[in-house]
């Protein structure tokens, strides 16, 4: 087990007595802000479902090469990151402003570590702007309404929600909830998003036994989805190549990495 330790300004929301997802996550990928109960839920998965340590590294470096991509290739300087997650190294305000020192970065999240964690997420450079709201993704409204405070909604927006959507159970509630959120920003925007699958051609059948152990042992739920659903959440948008594939897949830096089961895609707003 890796050495843990607990933030100094933990909220009082915080409940190390559960496993949490954002806190087992960060142990997969190696960090260290996570406790005993994170560990002992994440090795017991693991063994379960051995390939879930490798979609966690395969999610956070699509993360990155989305980022580059937006910045670089496409001229994006304002992201919304629904979802954020424990900071680690190379956060989308790190890579975003190391391309374009004035890009402007919202985070989003309503899990309290990530919220005591804030602070290392509110660094910028000095022609760009970050920011963090504490807000839950079932109210995108909210989101938006706040996040204008740093975006300008006039302008593009990339609108990053990676591994989020699968702790929205209804599918039907998160098709909205991307729709609600991608009505707020202007054509020649983009969305990034991530999800993880069942689907046997993808290795997924592995991940039920402990996609069921996970809901009963640790918080919040999850849910995963078959290629069919996941691509519906681009519903009016047009994908960019190479669409929804394998997140290690989309837009690799070289090679051709193992498959992983989560799909990853990013699309524009026409």
């Amino acid at each position: 087990m890796s050495e843990s330790h607990a933030p100094s300004d933990a909220s009082p929301r915080l409940n190390t007595g559960v496993a949490h997802n954002a806190r087992v996550w960060n142990y997969w990928v190696g960090g260290k802000d996570n406790y005993e109960v994170d560990q002992e839920v994440g090795e017991h998965v693991a063994g379960m479902f051995p390939v879930i340590r490798e979609v966690a590294r395969a999610d956070r470096e699509f993360l990155g090469r989305a980022v580059r991509f937006l910045a670089a290739e496409r001229g994006v300087r304002q992201f919304l990151d629904i979802g954020t997650g424990l900071p680690t190294v190379d956060n989308t305000h790190e890579t975003a402003q190391r391309i374009a020192p004035e890009a402007r970065i919202v985070y989003v999240d309503n899990d309290p570590i990530v919220l005591a964690h804030a602070r290392t997420l509110l660094t910028s450079t000095p022609q760009g702007a970050t920011a963090y709201i504490d807000a839950d993704v079932h109210d995108p409204e909210r989101i938006v309404e706040r996040a204008a405070a740093t975006l300008d909604f006039d302008r593009p927006v990339a609108v990053m929600m990676l591994g989020i959507l699968n702790f929205v159970l209804d599918t039907g509630t998160a098709r909205d909830i991307v729709r609600r959120i991608m009505a707020a920003v202007p054509s020649g925007s983009f969305l990034a998003l991530t999800h993880p699958t069942l689907d046997a051609d993808l290795g997924g059948e592995g991940n039920v036994a402990a996609m069921a152990f996970w809901n009963e042992n640790a918080v919040p739920p999850i849910t995963a989805r078959p290629r069919e659903e996941i691509a519906s959440f681009f519903a009016g948008l047009e994908l960019v190549e190479p669409g929804l594939v394998p997140c290690s897949r989309w837009r690799p830096d070289g090679g051709t990495p193992a498959v992983v089961p989560q799909f990853g895609a990013v699309a524009v707003k026409p």
